[in-house]
């Protein structure tokens, strides 16, 4: 077993095993002598013998700063790390870390990713061989595969995701929190040698363009080859983000274990997981990632929601930034004046499918910077936010994709994507419901690897999960923006939220200001989606600013962040205006009211309530564009482009999308009085105030005044 600091000098692995790398012994001893463990080791990692010793976790007792997982073990001596060629960095501190992972998981080797097309198509095919990942019609979906999971195994966990803060009250009432020091306990249990008989993977990996300011570096290790491929595609990994660390920059640390070893000659299965024993667990105060038990997509993919939402935005709370769950789209008008957008949804509530919007009104143009993730920071000489999107993919949702709904998305994933959890066509190529309006022809195999054919009905449906997944390069993207990669980031103009809301709220509004805008976003709420677990699909929740289950601190302190942000500028005039769009009003007959996101989506209906918010960045003064209401601006129906649908939405449903019921706002703000309880004496008084105006403007039909 390997010491929990490296030893001085390192080997060079074998060409084929691509950076593969162990520590060398002199004459069956370490030639670093380290107090924190003694153990015997040999080449390629693999454990001799196993002894007592302390493990990493003991020098987590005390808070440190991200990187810093070794900041009390012994250091190597840098003019030996130079002369190691097995290992491709002379970062001592993240050597240190590797060295005491490889400590407590022991692992049969440790391979270092570096990214390479080479490597990911070794992976690609030892996965192919052991049938873990199904190689499509080449014709149809070149360079593309299908994989299925556990049938346990398929969605975000956020019964077992955790906040583990030194105080709960940090945490908050919307997270799940255990003491750190018992979590520490209940870790090392579960990761004690849970990586036997598997390769420890290295990923060094870049949140965002590489050299951008406003991007961040992790490095996770994991015993999934399926991790590595995802991770290569939805960030960017290997030397370049080594180079960027270089001796001693910070990094987030990241631990992932699918959580079954591999005793000698044992077989594995196709899809390892420990779902029984599955935790995602955040230490905020120590920037730490520790996952364990499964190997799906936000539970594994650790620069995702893990760093990307809950990390991230604990360091955007201590740096003063924006760390979001929003999509950033360029629009464009047919005058070529730009402007950038950032919105809010919860998950599968049609961020990749306004992202990727393909629009009719002649001479508009869309273009994606990211579908899920904004890291948003304000440039001091122009007291603007600008916006990166950390990731380098797309993690979309199969269902409910196809080439009427999303065609860019359908055009991106034609070729070099991993699908998982779709069906299986007789052809060789995916279907998933909602691609097609009929299901394919002949025999089709399920998401859960089941024969079905059109003989047998409903029997075996869904066909796909309805979290089944792609993952894709953004770069594929037809309509990817030529600044999606920018390192400076876009300035944002505009902010957007909105849920799935069948009744009450109206197609789009407007923010008076700042605040109400933060009220806007902290009321947000949606009937509950399959990327989350649970029973209760369906069910209205709050999910203030799409961040319910992604917050890495307290709720009320994140409002409170939000809340800050006129007062870090010079011109808080420069802010981005906040708006609410609700593309899911529903009449009496239970039928989509706009026709956004449905059967004519052709029409990209969605990008004429894009329009009026731009007019209303361009024109604020313009009364013709908008009505006050007690809840904000509300679209003039004359102000809003219908040409070409007038025959979908007439006069009758235009006025039903547009009027503020103010006896059922006031309801509503009742409940969010009720929700807001949960947060004590954390919950912002400035946001007590806007809810208090709100009802106060809803009681008397007081409209917004356009300050």
């Amino acid at each position: 077993m390997t010491p929990s600091c490296l030893p001085t000098a390192l080997a060079t692995a074998p060409a084929k095993s691509l950076h593969t790398a162990s520590f060398l012994t002199k004459n069956g001893r370490s030639s670093l002598r380290c107090p924190l463990l003694v153990s015997q080791t040999r080449f390629l990692g693999a454990v001799s013998t196993h002894v007592a010793r302390r493990t990493l976790f003991a020098s987590h007792s005390l808070p440190v700063s991200a990187s810093s997982a070794c900041k009390h073990q012994p250091q190597l001596e840098e003019a030996h790390l130079h002369d190691s060629d097995g290992v491709p960095t002379s970062h001592v501190k993240l050597l240190n870390w590797v060295g005491a992972q490889q400590a407590l998981l022991e692992p049969q080797s440790v391979h270092w990713c570096d990214g390479s097309q080479e490597e990911y198509d070794k992976l690609v095919g030892e996965l192919v061989e052991k049938g873990a990942m199904i190689p499509l019609n080449s014709k149809l979906r070149p360079g593309s595969y299908l994989t299925r999971t556990d049938p346990t195994d398929v969605a975000r966990s956020e019964d077992s995701t955790f906040i583990c803060s030194r105080h709960q009250i940090d945490a908050g009432p919307t997270n799940n929190w255990t003491d750190p020091q018992e979590m520490r306990g209940e870790l090392e249990k579960s990761f004690r040698g849970s990586m036997r008989g598997r390769t420890m993977y290295v990923i060094p990996f870049n949140m965002g363009p590489i050299g951008s300011p406003l991007a961040r570096v992790g490095v996770q290790v994991t015993d999934s080859p399926f991790v590595v491929i995802n991770m290569r595609i939805m960030t960017r990994i290997g030397q370049p983000v080594l180079d960027v660390l270089g001796n001693d920059k910070e990094f987030v640390p990241c631990v992932h274990s699918v959580g079954k070893p591999l005793e000698p000659g044992e077989k594995d299965v196709l899809w390892p997981c420990n779902i029984s024993q599955r935790k995602v667990v955040h230490f905020p105060e120590s920037r730490e990632i520790w996952s364990f038990g499964s190997g799906y997509g936000g539970n594994s993919l650790l620069g995702k929601k893990c760093l990307a939402l809950r990390i991230a935005s604990v360091m955007a709370r201590d740096e003063g930034s924006l760390a979001e769950h929003m999509l950033i789209l360029g629009l464009t008008s047919p005058e070529g004046k730009k402007h950038y957008v950032a919105a809010a949804f919860p998950s599968a509530c049609g961020k990749t499918n306004l992202a990727m919007l393909q629009p009719t009104l002649p001479g508009w143009k869309v273009q994606v910077i990211g579908d899920d993730i904004n890291w948003m920071k304000f440039n001091p000489k122009d007291s603007r936010l600008y916006a990166i999107n950390p990731e380098a993919g797309f993690f979309g949702v199969a269902p409910g994709t196809s080439d009427k709904t999303n065609p860019n998305a359908m055009e991106t994933i034609r070729k070099n994507t991993v699908f998982t959890n779709v069906a299986l066509t007789e052809e060789g190529d995916v279907w998933w419901e909602g691609m097609t309006k009929a299901r394919p022809q002949g025999k089709v195999v399920n998401w859960k690897g089941e024969v079905w054919n059109p003989s047998m009905g409903d029997q075996g449906t869904p066909l796909a999960h309805p979290n089944s997944r792609f993952t894709v390069p953004l770069d594929q993207c037809p309509a990817k923006d030529p600044a999606w990669d920018d390192p400076n980031g876009v300035p944002i103009s505009a902010i957007i939220f909105g849920g799935r809301r069948e009744t009450t709220v109206p197609l789009v509004f407007q923010a008076k200001d700042w605040n109400h805008g933060v009220l806007v976003g902290a009321t947000v709420a949606s009937e509950k989606t399959a990327a989350a677990e649970g029973n209760d699909l369906g069910r209205l929740r709050f999910d203030p600013f799409a961040m319910l289950p992604f917050a890495g601190y307290n709720m009320g302190d994140y409002f409170n962040h939000w809340l800050s942000m006129p007062g870090r500028v010079q011109d808080p005039s420069k802010l981005p205006k906040i708006f609410h769009v609700n593309w899911f009003r529903k009449d009496a007959e239970g039928s989509f009211m706009w026709p956004g996101f449905g059967e004519n989506s052709r029409q990209s209906s969605s990008c004429r309530v894009l329009k009026w918010i731009v007019d209303r960045l361009e024109h604020p003064e313009d009364s013709s564009l908008y009505t006050p209401t007690p809840i904000g601006f509300v679209p003039k129906p004359e102000s809003l482009d219908l040409s070409g649908i007038e025959h979908l939405v007439d006069d009758e449903v235009m006025e039903k999308l547009l009027t503020v019921d103010t006896k059922a706002y006031l309801t509503e703000v009742e409940k969010a009085r009720t929700y807001f309880k949960r947060f004590g004496d954390r919950f912002p008084a400035k946001l007590t105030k806007e809810l208090d105006s709100l009802q106060h403007r809803l009681l008397n039909n007081f409209g917004v005044r356009n300050d």
